[in-house]
């Protein structure tokens, strides 16, 4: 019989995991962001984890379990972290501001998980927690579409399309890490707030 499990049903994968296995997947996530999955192996973890293969493989079934179980904690905690920080009063525009300042932060903070999850999204091996992080990155994109509605409905913003709108806003924060240098000067807090500057005050000159 087909496995009925949902998020009501039990708890949540990362909520119940021993502190061994979440030492070993933040090895792994250091691994994976340094190195790129393709040329970090098990045994490249296991080494780092000081632990052997058998017992690696005893709480991960392969290094996709790993991968996709890297990203599928990191966007439960990316929509928890960018939730919090939305205020509840304020303009439209604060909020969205906020919306896109948050998700820096939370890139900033969390940066070899970002990569892990932004690169392993669809590989991962478990049809459920698949679905689940499916339905995360939906519940993200709709807290973003809805700010952007409001905007649009209190005449706070022009009638744009709510969709294509988010999709700008999330194509220039999800790939930061393709390009950007921690050493640098301006830290994708900083970055993404310009961002806001240009996104809300546009760049023809009235």
């Amino acid at each position: 019989m087909e496995d009925q499990t949902t998020d009501g049903d039990v708890a949540d994968e990362e909520s119940v995991l021993s502190e061994r296995m979440q030492s070993i997947l933040d090895i792994g996530t250091a691994l994976f962001a340094e190195k790129g999955y393709d040329a970090t192996s098990m045994r490249d973890i296991a080494q780092a984890a000081g632990v052997s293969k058998a017992l690696l493989y005893h709480h991960f079934v392969s290094k996709e379990d790993i991968y996709a179980r890297i990203a599928f904690s990191a966007t439960k905690n990316l929509n928890d972290f960018v939730r919090s920080r939305i205020p509840a009063d304020g303009s439209s525009a604060d909020k969205l501001r906020a919306f896109m300042v948050a998700a820096a932060r939370f890139f900033a903070e969390h940066r070899s998980a970002w990569v892990a999850a932004s690169n392993a999204f669809w590989s991962d091996p478990d049809r459920h927690r698949m679905e689940r992080r499916l339905a995360r990155r939906r519940e993200f994109e709709r807290m973003l579409r809805d700010i952007i509605k409001d905007g649009i409905a209190s005449g706070e913003f022009n009638d744009v399309d709510p969709a294509m709108t988010g999709r700008l806003v999330l194509s220039g924060i999800n790939w930061m890490h393709r390009w950007h240098d921690p050493g640098q000067a301006l830290t994708p807090e900083q970055i993404v707030d310009q961002y806001a500057d240009i996104l809300l005050g546009g760049v023809v000159a009235r």
